[in-house]
């Protein structure tokens, strides 16, 4: 039977099939890598999108314009990387052309398509052809172009996948470092495969159940011992629900969610709480959970319920992403945010001042609920944010679009080198809030910050051969060095950076290197370099051998 229109019922199955399907192949997206180095994690940041969309849905709901909202709802708070944030808003696009409808027939699906493309766009302040925007969009135009009187929902869907399909494979030839590297974009290939599953969902294939992973991270044995019979709770309960208001219980249209949000505020801190019609979502880190739900009872049903014991959890990237349960902090005029990895990097950043460090970087995105949380932190007029990542720039500012109690301002630091240098430099006693904007802006842009990383794959990059396990080093995204023997790789990058141009150097080894043998780059570097301050830290970071940071 063919599909005429799609109902909410259909259409969450839909997202759910699409979310299994790129779980199945998200490890063959995240190795469609530019760069062979094993930092690839388009795959990995789309299906947390997708998942923290489809953890917000009840399998309920009849109607697709409160699936769609609630779906994208959830994808715009759980957006991770740039590939996610695009899915996101690409999402909250269709969302608003299906706004109202009980049911979306063919001209609908076409609206709330080229709507998904405009949002898309609007997304990104300089678009670039042959990703994931090029893909949608061509899609969704060679689609509409093909609707007639006997399309129905199935047809439609089919010229979308065949012109996904051709536009993916045409992604080279509108990307120069694509065809160089001899892969299509990542990101358009992780949306094909979300439209496979649909699609396989809309011709009636048995969805198959998939363990979501919460916030992408695979549930892990609880190791009780960690709160023994003479523990003393320190932080708390990390208390998450979906509360259904109840027209039994009073008057929906009257619920007040920013006095829920105060209330919860006096009980607990870390509040995250929205409205989606008549479902309330809530996050808030409490002594007393019992207490929180009593209260939002009086409101409605639970139609989810989660508590964690935080002291329980407590290791160290809980303890620095969910921040445990603490009095408010003294109110001020400025607040700052870090994103780093590697405990020697955090430390770093904590002692620069920064009043909050999230865990992340590449390979590991935080979503843009991570940063909202951390804004809730801070009792700060303005908050400024280091994304100290290029993937990681488009989550923050959509958390920040998403957050209205305080200013917040994304410094667009795509490296740990320009994020460190501008920080350092911060006068937080500077009245003038503009000024500093400008001044950090041109700090980040005078900074240099290489890597160095080991090959994943043999690869032909920049004039360079490079054999899997060789040690490549690398400033932005152009290649200047390459050896089987990772102190000549560090050593010869630096070169080709111009160290001894540089007044400070700041050398970072990460968890992969040896202290003997970071200690033996760092002789020679400073014997080389001798006018050029020299500075080394044990970052402990993951993926990156060494990071170079010249000023």
């Amino acid at each position: 039977m063919k599909a005429e229109r799609i109902d909410g019922i259909l259409f969450e199955a839909m997202l759910r099939q699409g979310a299994v399907n790129l779980e199945r192949h998200r490890q063959a997206v995240n190795d469609l890598n530019v760069f062979p180095i094993p930092d690839g994690d388009t795959g990995d940041n789309m299906y947390m999108t997708i998942s923290a969309g489809t953890q917000e849905l009840s399998g309920k709901e009849h109607s697709i314009s409160r699936v769609s909202s609630s779906a994208a709802r959830g994808m715009l708070l759980g957006a991770r990387g740039n590939s996610g944030v695009i899915l996101s808003r690409l999402f909250a696009g269709i969302a608003r052309g299906l706004d109202g409808k009980d049911e979306a027939g063919v001209p609908d699906l076409c609206d709330a398509f080229s709507l998904g493309v405009r949002e898309a766009y609007d997304a990104v302040s300089e678009p670039t052809e042959g990703t994931i925007l090029t893909v949608f969009r061509e899609g969704v135009s060679y689609a509409e172009d093909r609707v007639s009187r006997e399309s129905t929902a199935e047809s439609f869907f089919d010229d979308f996948l065949l012109e996904l399909r051709r536009s993916l494979e045409r992604t080279p030839d509108l990307l120069d470092v694509l065809r160089e590297s001899g892969v299509v974009d990542s990101g358009g290939a992780g949306f094909v495969c979300i439209a496979e599953g649909m699609k396989s969902a809309l011709e009636g294939s048995a969805a198959e159940e998939a363990e979501m992973e919460t916030q992408g991270a695979a549930s892990a044995r609880i190791d009780f011992s960690l709160f023994s019979e003479d523990s003393v709770l320190e932080y708390g309960y990390c208390t998450e629900f979906l509360l259904r208001l109840q027209r039994s219980k009073g008057e929906i249209e009257r619920f007040d969610l920013s006095g829920l949000v105060s209330y919860l505020n006096t009980i607990g801190n870390s509040v995250v709480a929205f409205r989606e019609g008549s479902i309330v979502k809530v996050h808030v880190h409490t002594m007393t959970p019992g207490v929180v739900l009593n209260h939002c009872q009086q409101f409605g049903e639970f139609l989810t319920l989660k508590i964690e014991n935080m002291t329980l959890q407590h290791s160290e990237r809980i303890a620095e992403n969910r921040d445990p349960l603490r009095k408010q902090a003294p109110h001020k005029r400025y607040g700052i945010i870090a994103v780093a990895s590697g405990s020697g990097i955090k430390n770093l950043f904590s002692s620069l001042g920064c009043d909050a460090v999230i865990e992340g970087g590449q390979s590991m995105n935080p979503a843009a609920e991570d940063f909202i949380r951390a804004f809730e932190t801070i009792n700060a007029e303005t908050i400024f944010v280091f994304p100290n990542n290029g993937n990681v720039i488009l989550t923050a500012q959509q958390a920040a679009a998403l957050y209205d109690k305080a200013r917040i301002i994304v410094l667009e630091s795509k490296t740990i080198g320009e994020g460190y240098a501008a920080i350092s430099m911060l006068d937080t006693n500077e009245e003038n809030t503009e000024a500093i904007i400008g001044e950090m802006e041109e700090i980040i842009a005078g900074v240099k910050t290489g890597s160095v990383s080991q090959a994943s794959r043999d690869s032909q990059l920049d004039g360079f051969e490079i054999c899997s396990g060789d040690y490549i080093g690398f400033c932005g995204k152009q290649i200047l060095s390459d050896s089987p023997e990772k102190p000549k790789a560090a050593l010869s990058l630096l070169e080709r950076m111009n160290a001894g141009e540089s007044d400070i150097l700041l050398m970072i080894y990460g968890c992969g290197t040896q202290e003997t043998e970071a200690r033996s780059v760092y002789d020679a570097v400073t014997k080389l370099y001798p006018r050029t301050e020299t500075i080394m830290i044990d970052g402990g970071q993951p993926i990156y051998d060494y990071i170079f940071v010249l000023e």
